[in-house]
């Protein structure tokens, strides 16, 4: 997936507005060039995300979002595209109540490639790495700018497909500037291990992409921008649905 110009991911709540919507926007973000695909399962309490994610997550708890759903969702987009590498994000809680290890199973039947639970930290995650690595799942860790050097030696030792560098402390949302706290973070990391490292949180324009590579990371991971475009346009999907195709190609005219 990696290369030398950088990738992009774009990031949405499956089942927002609505499944057989969220499959046809799969669809056109996958059509647009999307390198891999970032999909987020429904939570009622998602503490790691801004006003934007969370709007996506309630419009697809109202629209009947639960973990089987998703799952037949996923093996949908995954029939569409086999090829594209597909990254899940959710919460420790929707994993739990279905059960560890038939979760990671039931990614595994699904062409899943990674999961991130944003709500693990690295002292807590041993079980998620055992159950994950028993199903050929990587298990994807976030590194932040307040992450302690010995906890970014960790990160890189455990990871596997790729870091989630955070551009900035705090929650989800598009900014405009992305400073360079990340810069340090990813310094750290590809010193201990070669392991690629997606930069993520404020990811709004293409410009970013371009900060975010001259910083050294591999690429980025888009999200709040992205589901405001889902939020701007649900009475109207056709606009939606262009809108994505020239968010995406905007940069990947950059990646």
């Amino acid at each position: 997936m990696f290369r030398k110009n950088g990738v992009f991911v774009p990031f949405v709540v499956l089942g927002d507005p609505s499944y057989e919507e969220s499959l046809a926007i799969v669809k056109t973000l996958i059509d647009a060039g999307a390198d891999a695909l970032e999909l987020g399962f429904a939570f009622s309490d998602p503490m790691a995300d801004g006003v934007a994610i969370q709007a996506s997550h309630v419009r697809a708890l109202q629209a009947g979002a639960c973990m089987w759903a998703n799952f037949d969702l996923l093996q949908k987009i995954h029939a569409y595209n086999p090829k594209i590498p597909i990254g899940l994000l959710l919460y420790a809680n929707l994993i739990h109540s279905y059960g560890l290890d038939s979760f990671y199973k039931d990614c595994a039947a699904c062409g899943v490639a990674s999961v991130l639970v944003a709500d693990v930290p690295l002292a807590e995650s041993a079980p998620f790495v055992a159950s994950a690595n028993s199903h050929n799942i990587a298990l994807i860790f976030i590194a932040a700018p307040h992450t302690s050097p010995r906890d970014l030696e960790q990160i890189a030792k455990l990871s596997q497909a790729y870091v989630y560098v955070l551009a900035r402390s705090g929650v989800t949302g598009a900014g405009e500037n992305l400073g360079t706290d990340a810069k340090g973070v990813i310094a750290t990391l590809k010193r201990v291990k070669n392991v690629p490292c997606m930069l993520g949180f404020g990811i709004s324009k293409p410009a970013h992409a371009t900060q975010a590579l001259e910083m050294g990371a591999n690429g980025v991971i888009c999200g709040s921008a992205v589901v405001k475009i889902i939020a701007e346009h649900l009475d109207n999907p056709t606009r939606a649905h262009a809108a994505l195709r020239e968010f995406v190609q905007g940069f990947k005219a950059l990646c």
